[in-house]
């Protein structure tokens, strides 16, 4: 399994901002978008998470 790019994800969540805000793109990808970003935003939050928990361990 591939290693969670946090920076990524957020590149690609602004990118669908972006296509989301675009007027001619249809309601199926829209669809699409807000499913994905869904999944983006919970790896963000659990990456987040571990990374509070790790720096908190270190202090």
């Amino acid at each position: 399994m591939e290693e969670f790019d946090y920076n990524k994800a957020v590149a690609e969540l602004e990118a669908m901002v972006q296509r989301v805000e675009d007027p001619s793109v249809g309601l199926d990808e829209i669809d699409k978008c807000i499913k994905r970003s869904a999944d983006l935003v919970r790896e963000c939050r659990t990456y987040l998470r571990t990374l509070k928990t790790k720096t908190e361990e270190n202090l």
